[in-house]
């Protein structure tokens, strides 16, 4: 990974800042719903915090590539200088249902090294990028996808204390700070979901396995699924 430089950290909380300003439009977004073909839901408030800061983004950035959840096709053109990957609001289904716990995810690359990562979770008011230096929770709690299989209602019923939340941001924040010792997601989920938030746990010490191997740094492509499973340097859980 490239250090994160103070120009970036800049960019990145300016980027922080934009969707702060913004907050009271994106909410008020939350109940213009409608439906994707695989049956999820996308709000008018997920559309215009994409645009929001892709156009912020491009007027900062040459030659960029941007990856946005709500834009993205299949065969769409990459090989830009910068590459920029956003999920505007992870955890939509809590965003539209009046729930706090959703976020937005974006990292940025700079001929294929990464400059950094952003996580935030606008109506908690909390975030992390890269570089932030925090002081680590200790916790025994694993968190689990919301997209359930046979293997987290297995896993559940071995560990003591478990959270199912329904937003990536918010599990990939908090096991990367050590409020969760453990965050898996054994059905998987895509780029967008996952991969700044990965960047930003893998900074902050943690051990990571995608589709079983483990996790350095690479790039993920966007139009596939990825199973996760992050573990923290602080695991209280006895053995």
């Amino acid at each position: 990974m490239t250090p994160t430089t103070t120009e970036t950290r800049a960019l990145l909380q300016s980027v922080a800042d934009l969707v702060m300003t913004n907050l009271p439009r994106i909410l008020a977004g939350r109940r213009e719903i409608t439906w994707k073909p695989d049956g999820s839901p996308v709000t008018s408030a997920d559309v215009f915090v994409e645009g929001l800061v892709r156009d912020f983004l491009a007027a900062r950035l040459p030659d960029l590539t941007f990856v946005g959840e709500e834009s993205f096709e299949d065969g769409q053109a990459s090989g830009g200088r910068h590459l920029a990957l956003l999920d505007p609001i992870d955890g939509t289904e809590n965003f539209c249902s009046g729930l706090r716990e959703w976020g937005v995810s974006l990292g940025l690359w700079r001929d294929g090294a990464h400059l950094g990562s952003l996580l935030m979770l606008p109506e908690l008011g909390d975030q992390l990028m890269s570089g932030d230096r925090i002081q680590h929770e200790r916790s025994r709690i694993q968190g689990f996808s919301s997209s359930y299989n046979a293997e987290i209602g297995a896993r559940i019923a071995e560990v003591r204390e478990s959270r199912i939340f329904g937003c990536a941001v918010y599990n990939l924040y908090n096991v990367a700070r050590g409020a969760f010792s453990r965050f898996s997601n054994p059905k998987g989920a895509y780029a967008w979901d996952l991969l700044p938030g990965l960047m930003i746990a893998l900074e902050q010490g943690c051990d990571i396995l995608v589709d079983g191997d483990r996790f350095d740094g690479q790039l993920l492509e966007p139009n596939r699924r990825y199973r996760v499973d992050v573990q923290h340097r602080y695991d209280l859980h006895p053995g």
